[in-house]
């Protein structure tokens, strides 16, 4: 009966504390009016005063409950379409229902802050998972998995939980009336908005204002978490993304006040952004990856900043780690790298600061604590094209397409692969086909990889049904550590290295200058 799923949704609210006790009959009345129904039965209240449900036990079911309520929304004629887009739109409109206002969320909050940012940061996480914003049940389908290389172990993940528009949801958004509200998915105007076939409904969103450097920001997590607490920090305005000493500033305000959790930039250049560069904003969270973990190979000493410790990071992609007591420090001798880096050309290892008028290097900028101490890494990007490289020199090339062709981000700089959903398939699909000994290079999906698994079938003599999915998630590591390096402006070679080091001495003669 469709009332007893509307009691186990206000159960749901109740017991995961969305809901307080006397929210019960105004969430339910509110709900039965959303799926046209004139009351609650008997069975339905009793059932959603039952004190027999966990929170835990709650979570687990809310997939189903959701489920059968947009089901019935479907049969009865009120969704236009019973696919992922127009079902989405619907449970976020339920899930809207047991979701706190904004104050309420930024009071409790703001009271757990005061006693300490992690005890807020962890409340705040688990609130956006129970409302539904970030979807446990999908995000549970991704496939994730450590693979080992010469710079440690990189996580790999095939992103699976962000479910793929149906045609008519595609058709429906192109026809639909066009309009710049919200002017992008990161705008504060997304709280409480109830979306639309090509836009996300929100309802079930609520964002943590906060003070940046002295401008308002706002926080909040993605809804589609590629890592444990995957922040997203914004600026409250819609203004373009900018990497300049301001944004230093920025991130090392963001790391004082929530001192447990990493904070970086995307670059503020196409090719190299992988972001959304229209809007202002960083990321972080509450892990660790492996160029954190990574240390430092060359020294580097900077005059006049003798005080903060540099060196280059023993990475694939081009980093220099700033690490120093005073941030404001360090802020200030990342500047001038970066205006250095900004107008730097180096013809022999194919650097241009700019052709034909067009800037081309930027930085990828993260900051952490460590300890007392503040830190700072600053990967060197370029995004220069050319005829035989038109999606960018410093860009996954074309031999490693058939795992890589998106651009290399924020989180895929700091040794995040975010893969594409079709390898799952076609990993399976290459299983079964060596284990068959069939010949894929004529295959039209396969054949992509065929060179590739040649080169592997080389490699592993053995291989055999009880080793396959490990050697080829190892595999895909190294191509991934692969990616990166081709994404490294110097490369590492004692020619690449020794340009790299060409360019840290210009930095000083400017210094000096």
């Amino acid at each position: 009966m469709i009332q007893n799923a509307v009691a186990e949704l206000v159960k749901y609210g109740y017991v995961t504390g969305l809901l307080e006790a006397e929210d019960r009959i105004w969430a339910a009345n509110a709900l039965i009016r959303e799926l046209g129904l004139d009351d609650l039965t008997e069975e339905a209240e009793a059932r959603m005063f039952e004190e027999d449900t966990t929170a835990e036990e709650a979570r687990k079911k809310l997939p189903a409950i959701l489920d059968m309520l947009c089901d019935y929304a479907a049969e009865k004629g009120m969704i236009a379409d019973n696919t992922v887009t127009y079902r989405d739109l619907f449970d976020t409109k339920l899930m809207g229902y047991l979701t706190p206002r904004p104050s309420e969320v930024n009071r409790e909050f703001y009271a757990l802050y005061a006693e300490s940012p992690r005890e807020a940061t962890d409340w705040y996480y688990t609130f956006s998972q129970d409302t539904n914003y970030i979807r446990r049940n999908r995000i549970a389908k991704d496939m994730r998995w450590l693979a080992p290389t010469e710079y440690g172990d990189l996580d790999i993940t095939i992103n699976l939980s962000k479910p793929e528009k149906d045609p008519r949801a595609i058709a429906a958004a192109r026809n639909a009336a066009q309009t710049a509200y919200p002017k992008c998915q990161l705008c504060y105007e997304n709280v409480g908005y109830a979306g639309r076939t090509n836009h996300p409904a929100r309802e079930n969103h609520r964002v943590i204002p906060i003070r940046i450097a002295g401008g308002d920001w706002c926080l909040q997590y993605s809804p589609y978490v590629y890592y444990n607490e995957h922040c997203i920090v914004f600026n409250s305005k819609h203004v373009p993304m900018k990497i300049d000493r301001s944004a230093f500033e920025k991130l090392f305000d963001f790391v004082r006040q929530f001192p447990h959790y990493f904070v970086g930039s995307n670059a503020d250049l196409p090719i190299i952004g992988g972001s959304i560069l229209a809007h202002e904003h960083f990321q972080g969270g509450h892990y660790e990856f492996a160029m954190a973990k990574a240390g430092i190979e060359r020294e580097l000493s900077f005059r006049g900043y003798e005080d903060v410790r540099a060196g280059i990071v023993k990475w694939p992609m081009s980093v220099i780690r700033l690490n120093g007591e005073e941030p404001d420090r360090i802020v200030d001798l990342a500047d001038r790298i970066l205006k250095a880096w900004r107008a730097y050309t180096d013809e022999s290892a194919f650097i241009f600061a700019e052709t034909e008028g067009e800037k081309h290097s930027t930085i990828t900028p993260i900051a952490r604590r460590r300890g007392s101490r503040y830190e700072l890494d600053l990967v060197l990007r370029n995004n220069i094209t050319t005829k035989e490289n038109p999606l960018g020199v410093f860009h996954p090339h074309a031999e490693k397409h058939h795992i890589k062709k998106e651009n290399i981000g924020l989180i895929e700089v700091m040794g995040c692969a975010i893969l594409p959903a079709r390898l799952k398939k076609e990993m399976a699909d290459l299983k079964q086909a060596v284990l068959a000994g069939r010949d894929i290079h004529g295959d039209e999906e396969l054949g992509k990889h065929a060179d590739w698994m040649d080169g592997i079938l080389k490699k592993h003599a053995d291989i055999r049904e009880q080793n396959i999915d490990e050697i080829l998630k190892k595999e895909i590591g190294i191509v991934f550590a692969e990616v990166l390096e081709d994404a490294g402006v110097f490369k590492r070679t004692a020619e690449g290295q020794a340009a790299f080091l060409r360019f840290a001495e210009s930095v000083n003669a400017g210094l000096l200058a």
